[in-house]
């Protein structure tokens, strides 16, 4: 899967270059590249954003800039273009699966009190937000839509990881544990030691729901 990121601030990736993402970067089932929104600027100190017409706070992207920025990607005619918002729809699993389908994602980074509209509803396709409030940027929901859709991507974590975890089949996961046995008193389930596939299905099935009615029942609903 290629990733194709729109940035003021490709710095801030850097973490992405760390643990399962970084070596899923490393074997090339990942591809992620940065496009540096500022390099497209005309204007000699490289501005790229300007007071809002109509006056108010903050200051927009401009939308020249945004667009020479989004038209240097290459081959993107059948890529899916999202700009990370606080207005758009919720992340959630429904939508990570859904876009691990995708074979090439542009994510586009707004900074400051937004971007223009015009070219927002020119390239863009969907705009999603991480969550119901509002971030200095979009790097970071960038990063966290990255990291949760890549998971799905064949071969990045092992085959059966994914199957079994909170969200599946609107169940918060069971409670994991390893060793030792014992710890500070408390045993280890005894269930999950009798070795019996069969009953171990049935309690981790049972406890997914205790742990979802007690910590999230909306998602019972």
């Amino acid at each position: 899967m290629r990733f194709d990121i729109l940035t003021l601030f490709p710095e801030m990736f850097e973490p992405l270059k760390q643990s399962i993402i970084g070596r899923a970067i490393q074997k090339e089932l990942l591809q992620v590249n940065l496009i540096n929104i500022r390099d497209f600027s005309k204007d000699k100190h490289k501005k790229v954003d300007d007071t809002p017409y109509g006056g108010g706070a903050g200051m927009i992207m401009m939308p020249d800039i945004v667009y020479d920025a989004y038209n240097s990607i290459e081959n993107k005619e059948n890529a899916k273009v999202i700009y990370l918002s606080p207005q758009g729809k919720v992340l959630n699993q429904k939508k990570v699966v859904e876009l691990s389908k995708e074979n090439h994602i542009i994510l586009l980074c707004g900074h400051y009190e937004g971007i223009d509209q015009r070219v927002l509803d020119e390239i863009v396709d969907e705009e999603i937000s991480i969550g119901d409030y509002v971030l200095t940027g979009g790097e970071l929901p960038a990063m966290v839509l990255i990291d949760s859709v890549s998971r799905y991507v064949k071969g990045v974590l092992k085959e059966d990881s994914t199957k079994e975890e909170s969200f599946t089949k609107n169940l918060l996961e069971y409670p994991q544990y390893t060793r030792p046995e014992v710890f500070k008193s408390k045993k280890v389930p005894e269930v999950l030691l009798s070795g019996h596939h069969e009953n171990i299905r049935k309690w981790r099935e049972k406890t997914s729901i205790e742990i979802t009615k007690k910590k999230r029942p909306d998602l019972l609903k």
